[in-house]
Formats: C-alpha cells, sequence, structure tokens
C-alpha cells in the first residue's frame, strides 16, 4: 500500500532533496538543495562515517536544509546517536532551518519500528530552524519536552502511533512564530493514546496566533475530532484545513456540515476517508471548490446494516 504522505521527499523547505552517492563527484552549491544522508546497505557504512564525510566534503555553514534517511546499514538501530552527532556540531550549521528526522518509506522499514527518541534537543541546538518533521512511532521511543521556540513556522509529526504525551508538550510549548502544524495520531495498536482533550488547547484558539494550517490526521478518533473541529475557534483563523487519513465516517461528515461555516477555506483535504457518496456530495456542496478526496470511500457501504472495520492509512 501506498500511503499519503510516505513517499520519499522530492522536495523539503522549499529546496530539491538531493542524496549525494558515495561517488557523486562535483557536488550541488550547499545552499541550493536539501540534503539527504542515508546509509546504504550494499556499501555497509555506519552514519557515523557518513556524517564525518559530509563534514568535510560540504560547506555546512551555507546548508539550508537537512534530511535524515536511514541511519543504519543492517539492522535498525535507535536514532540517539545520531541526534547526539546532529547535536554535537549544531555551530557547523548557522544557515540550518529545515530539518527532518527519518525520511523512511516502508520497503525500508516500517514507520512503527523507527527506533526514536526525544526529538528536543534538535529544537532546542537550532533556535533559529523554521521548518521541522519527524517521522516515527511513540512505541519506539519517539518524544518531546514542551519549550519555547522563537522562528519555528512549520512542526509535524509523522505517526503511526503518537503519544499522547507528545501533544500534550506541543500544547505546553511557546511557538509564536508557528504556521503550519500537522499531528498524524495513528493507532493505539501502534503506541497511539492522544485524544480529543490532548488538542483542546489548539481547537481553542489563542495557543499559537500565526496558525494558517492545522492537520489532526491519521486518526482512530476522526469522527471525533471532527465534531471538534466543528465548533472551535481556531478554525477561524485557518486558510487550510487537513483531516485526512483516518477513519471519518458519516458521523463526523455530519458533524462538519452541522458545525461552523467552511467556506473561508482555501482547500479542506479528507482524503483516505469512509464517507458515504452523498455525504461527500453534501460537503462538496457546502465547502466547494475546498474539499480534496479520493474518489471512492475506503470501504463498501452497500449494506447499512453491517459495521465496516476501519482503519488508518499509516499504523504499522
Amino acid at each position: 500500500m501506498t500511503y499519503i504522505g510516505i513517499d520519499h521527499l522530492d522536495r523539503f523547505h522549499g529546496l530539491p532533496v538531493h542524496t549525494p552517492a558515495p561517488s557523486s563527484g562535483a557536488l550541488p552549491a550547499a545552499d541550493s538543495v536539501a540534503w539527504r544522508l542515508a546509509c546504504d546497505e550494499e556499501e555497509d557504512e555506519d552514519f557515523a562515517t557518513l556524517w564525518e564525510q559530509f563534514l568535510e566534503t560540504v560547506d555546512t555553514a551555507r546548508v539550508r536544509a537537512l534530511v535524515v534517511g536511514p541511519w543504519w546499514s543492517e539492522d535498525y538501530t535507535p536514532f540517539a546517536p545520531v541526534m547526539e552527532l546532529i547535536v554535537a556540531h549544531a555551530d557547523r550549521f548557522p544557515a540550518l532551518r529545515g530539518l527532518f528526522l527519518a525520511d523512511v518509506v516502508g520497503e525500508e522499514c516500517e514507520i512503527s519500528w523507527l527506533r526514536m527518541c526525544d526529538v528536543t534537543p534538535a529544537l532546542e541546538a537550532f533556535p533559529l530552524l523554521e521548518e521541522f518533521a519527524v517521522r516515527g512511532c511513540g512505541q519506539e521511543g519517539l518524544a518531546l519536552r514542551p519549550l519555547r521556540h522563537t522562528a519555528l513556522k512549520s512542526l509535524r509529526f509523522e505517526s503511526g502511533g503518537l503519544p499522547g504525551e507528545l501533544v500534550r508538550a506541543v500544547t505546553g510549548s511557546e511557538l509564536p512564530a508557528l504556521e503550519r502544524l500537522e499531528l498524524w495520531f495513528g493507532s493505539s495498536w501502534y503506541g497511539g493514546d492522544a485524544t480529543v482533550e490532548d488538542v483542546r488547547p489548539i481547537l481553542a484558539g489563542g495557543l499559537f496566533p500565526r496558525l494558517r494550517h492545522l492537520g489532526l490526521q491519521n486518526s482512530e478518533l476522526q469522527d471525533e475530532i471532527a465534531a471538534a473541529v466543528g465548533s472551535a475557534p481556531v478554525v477561524a483563523q485557518l486558510e487550510t484545513l487537513a483531516l485526512s487519513m483516518g477513519t471519518l465516517s458519516d458521523a463526523g461528515g455530519e458533524a462538519l456540515l452541522n458545525g461552523q461555516p467552511l467556506n473561508h477555506l482555501a482547500l479542506l483535504d479528507l482524503r483516505h476517508h469512509y464517507l458515504t457518496a452523498p455525504v461527500v456530495e453534501r460537503v462538496r456542496t457546502a465547502c466547494a471548490p475546498t474539499v480534496v478526496e479520493a474518489g471512492e470511500a475506503e470501504e463498501d457501504y452497500a449494506d447499512p446494516d453491517d459495521e465496516p472495520e476501519r482503519y488508518v492509512a499509516v499504523g504499522e
């Protein structure tokens, strides 16, 4: 299955992503690409060696964006040592404005197997960072501590199981410049225990005054989230809203239809849904042309007495 948003990055922080090969010859200008560092199993090279080569061959003082791909050469290893290397050399990257941790797809490693860590040190080490994205699950160590960061404009956690504690750390943080926030809640099977109550401070508005895009996605509680969004003050300040990738059914669709108007949105993303065709049409009519959806519902609702199983787009 190809999951929404789990393809390899083509661009990051507005730059084309470049993965240098071991013998790639001439390199692009340091500030012209987002540098993706990934261990090659065939080369049997560890990340520490790859990192040292990068520091030696690229003018890191001009690097604007950095992407970490697979950081292991054989067995999956914890991310913590990679974090330590990045933080230890933070002074070598004064121009860094974008950082993506774990650009890894299912063919390389399932998202629930990515052995992440507390990612707070990265934000603390780069006070001028503007875009920060992380992929991984809570059951493998993904964590965040509340902090103040005055430059961060975009924060994204792509997870098959997002810990409620992490969501509460986000809402407990001071992020006055934040414009985009995406949270993939995932499945309880993979450590996802965040609830609607955990995002109430965001929905209430005022927490992030510059917020213009909100993604509350990939959730088993997508209907509850839709109901909360229907009366959430934060919606008035948004330009785009994503409730995609989750288990949104007609109950959630009705909650959106019966809630506050969404006509001001430039985009309402409901891809990967479980809405019936009549509700889809009503949402399209009420919010058109702002609805993006993948065509058919993810399950056949032909028999209204049969309650189908519903799944998030990204779990394992």
